[in-house]
């Protein structure tokens, strides 16, 4: 058994993944102050690599004493970053597939919340994310970070409660932030009877790759927007349909033709 030296592949490997994990990172902090101290940590570890290289005792020695601070301060400093970049890890397609997450649970749970929402005439909002992050639109609601419940949605869209004019958003199987804003559709397509939520789910829908539920306060329909169009009125067994074609991780369905008849929103 050859115990020596790796194989090249091995190491080409090893630094791709290593540049991905970074790139990564980098690519999510952008913009932010995090980003000016990204970039200091990697100067010092290039400073120290090179060090190594060129044999330079004091600075290696330095180096070799401070790795275990540089650790603790790295995840200090990017916690929200790393956090961040591990949530979009987990919630990546194929990774989901192969693991084989089950979101049946969360399924149901909207499912609940929305038939009992449209029985009862209460309006609502509901933006389930996929690969897209939303973090913009997240930022602009209160986080909850709260574990998705029938009862938690309901309750978040009863009046007078402050965050049910907004949409709420899920992420995996949490509630990450409700009373969020979301933007305005301008198509010209959509009837006239349909409301603001209504041209808030297809906004988002038209802008990301995420679903948006509404539920009319005025007839308590229920609509889906999901990639760029809209479908209207959707009796019980579509919206078992959407939803599965929703929760289904690598889901390849046929964008929705957009239902526009009926009366009332």
């Amino acid at each position: 058994m050859n115990l020596g030296r790796p194989h090249p592949l091995l190491v080409a490997l090893d630094i791709l993944i290593v540049a991905f994990l970074i790139y990564r990172l980098f690519a999510m902090i952008r913009g932010t102050r995090a980003s000016q101290m990204f970039i200091g940590l990697i100067v010092i570890v290039i400073a120290s690599v090179a060090a190594q290289w060129l044999h330079l005792e004091a600075l290696s020695w330095l180096v070799a004493s401070v790795k275990t601070v540089w650790l603790i301060l790295f995840v200090i400093l990017f916690q929200p970053e790393l956090r961040a970049l591990l949530t979009h890890i987990g919630q990546n397609r194929l990774l989901r597939a192969l693991i084989r997450v089950g979101e049946s649970g969360v399924a149901g749970e909207v499912l609940r919340a929305v038939e009992e929402m449209s029985e009862r005439r209460r309006g609502a909002l509901i933006v389930i994310e996929r690969d897209m992050g939303l973090r913009n639109f997240v930022e602009t609601g209160t986080p909850l970070e709260a574990r998705v419940s029938a009862e938690l949605l309901e309750t978040i869209f009863t009046p007078p409660g402050p965050l049910h004019d907004g949409a709420a958003i899920i992420r995996g199987d949490e509630i990450v932030a409700a009373g969020c804003i979301l933007p305005l559709s301008d198509s010209k397509d959509l009837p006239g009877y349909v409301g603001t939520r209504h041209r808030a789910a297809l906004g988002l829908a038209e802008e990301t790759d995420a679903a948006v539920i509404v539920v009319s306060e005025e007839s308590g329909a229920v609509s889906v927007a999901r990639k760029g169009e809209i479908r209207l009125r959707l009796d019980s067994g579509q919206l078992r349909s959407e939803l599965a074609a929703i929760f289904t991780p690598g889901s390849e369905d046929s964008p929705p033709e957009p239902e526009q008849s009926g009366q009332g929103a």
